[in-house]
């Protein structure tokens, strides 16, 4: 199975859509992101130009609050502190990377932890590694871990009992999935740079979460059959320039019970994701 996540996408907006629509009459607004963008990264720019337009199709408010490239980390916290206090903000983002002169630890410190809709803060980091079971309305937890589970339980994967492999040890990725996925039962091992004979883990695995940012690191030859993976992997390929994941996808897939291609997997459920969390911000704050 190829796992499509632009229709499970274009499923989740319209559902959003559909919940949100009621909230004028209920609440007297709809939710409010609010999107800190510093400098003139183009990828950034990419990716909150995509947050703008899905926003907009899931019926919440997105506000892009833009600062130069040259702004001082005073001036970034400055910001923050004010969209902290807007009562008419539900949740924001701080868009990485932030430029050099910025620390971005100071400022996810600076960022009020109810209204953190990427799970970076300290408090939303402890609460997912305090609960027992996966329950995303309490506390943010972060999109892309969010919408790996999604695709493995909108694929029907079991998961209890499995051998699962995360391969990446991020505290935005490869930690909060594994995580998820301790939660659902699974037996989990996280595999990073120093782990001695990854293909030989790797091939022993019944579930593969690839969150390493090498492209196409992971070859066939390393993966069994039957095989469930999620590459969350967002790489340029050094042979044709395009778009490709941490998996070698053209020759994994057919040895696969189901994967997730890059593009068209696990990136458009991201940002459904990043709506949801603005959505559970706006209920537990009302």
């Amino acid at each position: 199975m190829i796992f499509d996540g632009k229709k499970l996408a274009e499923e989740i907006k319209s559902s959003l859509r559909e919940e949100i629509s009621t909230y004028p009459a209920k609440y007297g607004r709809v939710p409010c992101l609010s999107v800190l963008l510093v400098g003139d990264d183009y990828g950034s720019q990419r990716y909150v130009a995509s947050c703008e337009k899905h926003a907009a199709l899931a019926g919440i408010d997105c506000r892009v609050v833009r600062l130069p490239q040259e702004s001082s980390e005073d001036d970034v916290l400055r910001t923050l502190e004010e969209l902290n206090q807007d009562a008419n903000v539900d949740g924001i983002l701080i868009q990485m990377p932030l430029p050099k002169q910025v620390s971005q630890a100071k400022v996810v410190e600076a960022l009020d932890p109810k209204k953190d809709v990427d799970g970076v803060t300290d408090t939303n980091v402890a609460q997912l590694w305090k609960q027992k079971k996966s329950d995303y309305s309490r506390f943010s937890v972060p999109c892309t871990p969010r919408s790996a589970m999604r695709i493995l339980e909108a694929a029907g994967i079991e998961l209890d009992g499995k051998n699962a492999v995360v391969v990446g040890r991020s505290n935005i990725v490869g930690l909060p999935v594994t995580k998820l996925l301790m939660n659902q039962n699974a037996t989990v091992t996280v595999a990073h740079s120093h782990t001695k004979d990854l293909p030989a883990l790797l091939r022993k695995a019944d579930i593969i979460v690839a969150a390493i940012g090498q492209p196409k690191f992971i070859t066939a030859d390393m993966v069994s059959e039957g095989a469930v993976i999620v590459d969350v992997g967002i790489n340029s390929d050094p042979a044709t320039g395009k778009m490709c994941g941490d998996v070698d996808y053209e020759n994994v897939a057919a040895k696969c019970r189901m994967i997730t291609p890059v593009p068209g997997g696990v990136g458009p459920l991201t940002i459904c994701s990043l709506m949801e969390n603005t959505r559970d911000c706006f209920l537990r704050n009302l």
